[in-house]
């Protein structure tokens, strides 16, 4: 399956997840799953979690508290038992862990840096996607929009792509490609959010994003930084920018 341990304790395992991997499982998602991998190395994280996360059979997200996208590549943290779930989860949702993602974006940006402050909502004709409402004139077109910010940083650019490390600050789904798209600047290869013609540097057939590092405590006082190394498509692709 490719997903490697960066470290684990009696509570919480900490991976780097490839890229085309989903998280858990569900209707729509086929073959492995973080989850799966998850069981089979630590099967005691089979009843941690959410009750509404599964049936009574099976429970889909099992130490899981956060996600990444199928195609994103990176740093994900699991928990082991339900103490540490529990405050997992609370930090995630109260925005006391620090994530800090590398993104190869399309353009070449004018600004070195920058806060993007755009609600994100779900498009009407397709719920399975995520939009912004940026003139004022697109109600019709989202619904549900909640507050999401993101700061970028240029760390690197050429006339053609950009590698940029970008810090959400909220945790809506797909806001780190649904931000850089707003500005004009969507991730290399996503398709999604950046249309049939976006930049792609490579035949990666994914978007060139990273979860680079994540900073928690845990416990409270102990302060524990992670971070991964990118996969061989995404370093290939940030070194050949100027």
């Amino acid at each position: 399956m490719g997903v490697e341990v960066i470290y684990s304790d009696d509570d919480i395992v900490v991976i780097n997840k490839p890229p085309g991997i989903s998280a858990h499982g569900g209707e729509a998602v086929r073959g492995p799953t973080v989850a799966d991998f998850l069981l089979e190395k630590f099967p005691e994280i089979k009843d941690v979690g959410d009750p509404s996360t599964g049936s009574e059979q099976v429970n889909l997200r099992p130490g899981i508290v956060h996600r990444l996208d199928k195609n994103t590549s990176g740093v994900m943290v699991a928990a082991r038992n339900q103490k540490s779930f529990l405050a997992l989860k609370e930090m995630f949702q109260n925005r006391r862990v620090e994530k800090i993602y590398w993104a190869i974006a399309c353009g070449k940006f004018k600004e070195r840096e920058g806060v993007i402050n755009l609600p994100i909502g779900r498009l009407i004709n397709d719920p399975r996607k995520r939009g912004v409402d940026i003139t004022g004139r697109e109600r019709r077109k989202i619904r549900g929009e909640r507050e999401a910010m993101t700061e970028f940083k240029v760390l690197r650019q050429g006339e053609v792509f950009a590698l940029v490390e970008v810090r959400p600050k909220t945790g809506r789904m797909h806001q780190i490609r649904v931000h850089l798209s707003a500005i004009h600047h969507p991730v290399a290869c996503d398709t999604v959010y950046g249309g049939k013609k976006v930049c792609c540097p490579s035949k990666t057939g994914r978007q060139l994003l990273h979860a680079a590092s994540l900073v928690f405590s845990y416990p409270e006082g102990r302060k524990l930084n992670f971070e991964a190394n990118p996969p061989e498509d995404f370093t290939l692709a940030a070194e050949a920018i100027l």
